[in-house]
């Protein structure tokens, strides 16, 4: 039985719950909880069964009767509990953004290296289902090589995380950081790391970037642009895009979801996928099923249990998106311009 500790229990840590009690017959379960606010931790316990509550993810990480950690934490705590749970040696799965400084990145690369420890970020769009049938379609040259492409990620106005954490930069780094990143660290998934990144950014009235738009250039003849923001009004609604056009289509992810190729000839058609995992909860945020992170649990399930060589979402390379952000934030004039 892989028994999780769960640390935060904030509306990550549920969705992470949820799929974890979703996945329970391939032997997973949470078994313990852990957050300051001890209320939300017992809260989340009550939904479901046998689960035990701490006040604090040392005490859990200590004590707890576990062998993994999933840690969905404010940004800037990842690499302590990361550290202290591989230490413990338990496994880990770690929220993304992995880090925010060059430091942490080193010490959780070393501890991951000198435990042996397994250890996954979450860079969920990597196991969204129309974003991993992109990647295949890319990888196989299906229409030939990527010439151009738009991704866009824009939402209302985040009001979910506790005492506002997520809008203080020195803990999340900010919108970048926090969302944009999703399409940052998948246009490097499918393309590698730009020869050239140009940035420009809107910022709020305290000089922090709110919305970033980034240009990546590979070479002197392909460019994808990026848009990230989240300081829209809380009825604008959640959009997340692509448009790439490749030697012989053009395929388009919309607003609601609906993945489209136009060939080069022929008439337009939309692939057949899998179905995303359908939640009967209540979710919240910008989600309506637990769709991709269904899919980026059970594969870390089933690699813990040697069925995959979790190679998708590595430390490794949630480590240089992040530094590729920073090369975004450094081309807009930094995260913060007072």
């Amino acid at each position: 039985m892989i028994k999780v500790g769960l640390l935060g229990a904030g509306y990550m840590g549920g969705m992470h719950a949820a799929c974890y009690e979703a996945l329970n017959d391939l032997g997973v379960k949470v078994t313990a909880v852990a957050d300051v606010y001890e209320d939300a931790a017992q809260e989340l316990a009550d939904k479901y069964q046998d689960i035990v509550v701490y006040g604090s993810s040392e005490d859990l990480i200590e004590n707890a009767d576990v062998n993994v950690i999933d840690i969905c934490l404010p940004t800037h705590l990842h690499a302590k509990y990361a550290v202290a749970a591989m230490k413990k040696g338990y496994d880990v799965f770690c929220e993304k953004p992995v880090c925010l400084t060059e430091s942490d990145m080193e010490l959780m690369l070393k501890t991951k290296n000198e435990t042996g420890a397994k250890l996954m970020v979450g860079q969920v769009i990597r196991l969204w289902t129309e974003y991993v049938w992109l990647k295949e379609t890319v990888d196989q040259g299906t229409y030939g090589k990527v010439l151009s492409g738009v991704f866009q990620r824009v939402s209302a106005r985040p009001t979910w995380a506790k005492e506002g954490w997520i809008h203080k930069p020195e803990l999340s780094g900010g919108s970048a950081v926090d969302m944009h990143i999703h399409d940052t660290d998948f246009v490097r998934y499918i393309l590698g790391d730009p020869d050239e990144v140009k940035s420009i950014a809107y910022r709020n009235e305290d000089g922090m970037i709110e919305q970033i738009f980034s240009i990546f250039s590979y070479g002197n003849n392909v460019a994808v642009a990026l848009e990230g923001g989240w300081d829209f009004p809380q009825t604008f609604p959640f959009s997340a895009t692509y448009r790439v056009k490749l030697e012989k289509a053009t395929v388009t992810l919309d607003n609601a979801g609906k993945l489209t190729v136009y060939p080069n000839e022929g008439e337009p058609f939309e692939p057949n996928l899998e179905p995303e995992f359908e939640s009967k909860e209540d979710l919240g945020g910008n989600v309506s099923s637990l769709g991709g992170y269904y899919n980026e649990l059970k594969y870390f399930v089933e690699g813990l249990q040697g069925k995959n060589d979790l190679s998708v979402a590595t430390l490794e390379e949630a480590i240089e998106s992040v530094r590729l952000v920073k090369r975004e934030l450094e081309s807009a004039g930094g995260l913060v311009v007072k």
